[in-house]
């Protein structure tokens, strides 16, 4: 028989787990919800000392008290998953499994604090963890209403009911399970894991696959054959809003089944493919983390010019870095062959949290294109590509006289929910009602991961109500990547029509 204990995450206790648990039993299994200490009714039950260590703790007692004949599954939602390594770490020959109900991937030596999605709240809790003290042991309040629960997840799927109900059992979350770095030796890798992704919360199989397709070093683990993963259609929490769905994918989990990951194609991965369309050899004059792709002097005065500007996040150690790469490098040089300036970027997008450093380097970048004698510094086009496209929404909401279009092509147009970036400037959508008649070249494919493509028809219906000056570019058989992962005719016509736009409105 296979006993599940279930660990909640931040604020809650084991009483979120019992649909879920309910239909574990009745499939025959054990289901033991563990509330950590401080939390739910053992809210009374915090003091000073109250760490990730004692919810290990916790979560050791749990194992303890199952019969050494059962098979043993570890399930962890959200901080959840960090007692749960560290004690499966503790137990690795008791447990059969761990199971991720999205969650993030903790690391050694790394706090949960790491994980929190909304990015002004770890910031405040990295300056408590740098002070220490009393600061550092007090409570983190719950959140005090629905909109409150936001900034940790997607709440879709979960009913007013069971918002008010999760809101009115909260307790405060103790500092310390947060700021306390988690501890891991070797015996956690001998364990199997799976994944339950919530793709309404931002993350779904199609979108893993993609990230581990870049070659991310620390995401290269996933693709171990004991590794199974698991997609549910709704919001961060599936125990409250998908408890029948949420149990079937835990008992499946158990079994060993799920969906498996391929490993990046370390001859040839897909964004390192040619460019589908022949381009001229135009030279590159590279300054810093910016390469300029100059068209043949043609005596007519200072040239119009675009700057790509590349998705991610991209690991900072990828190599080639992104300028390099045939797709970018492609699209600069057939600007050069329309006689405008192709310019393209290395800018700082290696994390979620680094937008505000990727934003300032293309800052950095449309100053130091702008004042190229070559440049005519009132015809500047900004072209956004992937998770990149966040970044357009400062040049949206305030457009300067000098930018005469922005593209983006298979954009991501809002961000997914756990990016924690729910307030931030980094919302096209929210911008683009101050666009005015600034045009849009927008570029769709119709295969897109289902995260991205709703985001993209969001900026849509946003851009239609404020009639904003967006032209979409529709690629119906083409995926995220089109240019190098599904080089046909379709693909070459999207890039010549996307082009010819931009060009056209920086000729305008």
């Amino acid at each position: 028989m296979t006993a599940f204990i279930l660990v909640s995450g931040t604020f809650t206790g084991g009483y979120v787990w019992e649909e879920t648990a309910a239909r574990l039993t009745a499939a025959g299994a054990e289901a033991h919800a563990v509330t950590l200490t401080g939390l739910g009714e053992r809210r009374a039950a915090a003091g000073p000392g109250t760490d990730l260590e004692t919810h290990i703790a916790d979560v050791l007692a749990a194992i303890d008290a199952v019969g050494a004949d059962r098979d043993l599954v570890l399930v962890g939602h959200d901080y959840g998953i960090h007692p749960v390594l560290g004690a499966a770490d503790r137990r690795a020959e008791r447990v059969e499994r761990v199971v991720y109900v999205d969650a993030g991937m903790p690391m050694d030596g790394v706090p949960a604090l790491a994980a929190i999605p909304d990015q002004e709240l770890r910031e405040e809790l990295t300056r408590l963890a740098e002070q220490g003290g009393e600061a550092a042991t007090g409570l983190l309040p719950a959140p005090a209403d629905a909109a409150g629960w936001q900034r940790w997840g997607s709440t879709a799927g979960v009913t007013d009911q069971a918002l008010e109900r999760l809101t009115r059992l909260a307790a405060p979350q103790p500092l310390g399970t947060l700021l306390q770095p988690l501890h891991l030796t070797e015996a956690i890798a001998t364990v199997p894991t799976s994944a339950v992704l919530c793709s309404g919360n931002g993350a779904g199989i199609e979108l893993v696959q993609s990230f581990v397709n870049l070659g991310h070093p620390a995401l290269q683990a996933l693709v171990d054959p004991r590794v199974s993963f698991f997609e549910l259609a709704t919001g961060h929490w599936p125990m409250l809003s998908s408890p029948a769905e949420l149990a079937g994918a835990l008992l499946a989990a158990a079994a060993g089944e799920g969906h498996r990951l391929t490993p990046a194609d370390e001859e040839l991965p897909t964004y390192l493919r040619p460019f589908p369309l022949e381009v001229p050899d135009v030279p590159r004059e590279r300054t810093g983390n910016v390469d300029l792709y100059v068209p043949e002097a043609t005596g007519d005065g200072p040239l119009p010019a675009v700057l790509f500007v590349h998705g991610g996040p991209v690991p900072a150690d990828a190599r080639p870095t992104p300028r390099d790469w045939p797709v970018f490098t492609g699209y600069a040089r057939l600007a050069a062959a329309e006689g405008v300036v192709g310019a393209v970027l290395d800018h700082r997008l290696h994390d979620i949290a680094d937008y505000p450093l990727a934003a300032r380097d293309v800052a950095a970048a449309v100053d130091s294109l702008r004042a190229d004698p070559r440049v005519d510094a009132d015809r500047i086009a900004l072209w956004y590509f992937s998770g990149g496209s966040l970044l357009c929404a400062e040049w949206l909401g305030a457009p300067p006289a000098w930018l005469r279009c922005v593209a983006a092509t298979y954009p991501v147009m809002v961000p997914m929910p756990n990016w924690g970036l729910g307030g931030s400037r980094f919302r096209p959508v929210d911008a683009v009602p101050e666009a005015g008649d600034l045009p849009i070249v927008l570029t769709r494919v119709g295969l897109e991961v289902a995260e991205i493509a709703t985001t993209v028809e969001e900026f849509l219906a946003a851009a239609k109500d404020c009639g904003a000056d967006v032209e979409v570019i529709d690629l119906p058989d083409g995926h995220h990547g089109f240019e190098t992962r599904d080089p046909g005719d379709g693909s070459r016509e999207a890039i010549r029509r996307a082009l010819g736009s931009v060009v056209a409105h920086l000729r305008a």
